[in-house]
């Protein structure tokens, strides 16, 4: 599993012209599932994601967490974090989950931010999406669940 976030001061996605999704404050979370993802990668980068400490305390330093920020998180799905673009001009994207896969997934990972107590939002799986947002720092950070090891 892999996710771009970005620190953002506002953040929002629509689908055909409607608002799907928004927050103010918080993060705005592109999230790829691949393949092989479990419920296990699920937690693992929600958790990470929640207890970040990418927001600035009263010095100034990145020491704070979301929550502690009392920001929100905005979820968009994104199998194209899984383009494979070395070899010709079209990328692959044999390493993203199928689309049942990747839907029960994201659902998965949108319910887990919540149990974590964050405020969450998402876009629409699946759907054409254009997500607006205004980036804070700017700060972008990715994270990647673990690499699985082959069992022989």
């Amino acid at each position: 599993m892999r996710a771009v976030i970005q620190r953002v001061s506002q953040a929002e996605v629509q689908t055909g012209g409607a608002t799907v999704g928004s927050i103010a404050q918080g993060l705005l979370v592109l999230l790829g599932v691949r393949h092989d993802d479990t419920l296990e990668d699920v937690r693992y980068i929600a958790s990470k994601l929640v207890n970040l400490r990418i927001f600035e305390d009263a010095q100034g330093k990145m020491n704070c967490d979301v929550r502690e920020h009392q920001g929100a998180i905005l979820t968009v799905s994104q199998f194209t974090l899984y383009a494979d673009c070395r070899k010709g001009r079209r990328p692959s994207f044999t390493q993203a989950a199928p689309p049942a896969l990747a839907r029960d997934l994201y659902d998965a990972f949108v319910a887990e931010v919540a149990q974590l107590g964050v405020p969450v939002a998402h876009g629409c799986f699946g759907a054409h999406m254009t997500v607006s947002l205004v980036n804070d720092g700017p700060v972008t950070i990715i994270l990647e669940s673990p690499e699985k090891t082959a069992k022989l």
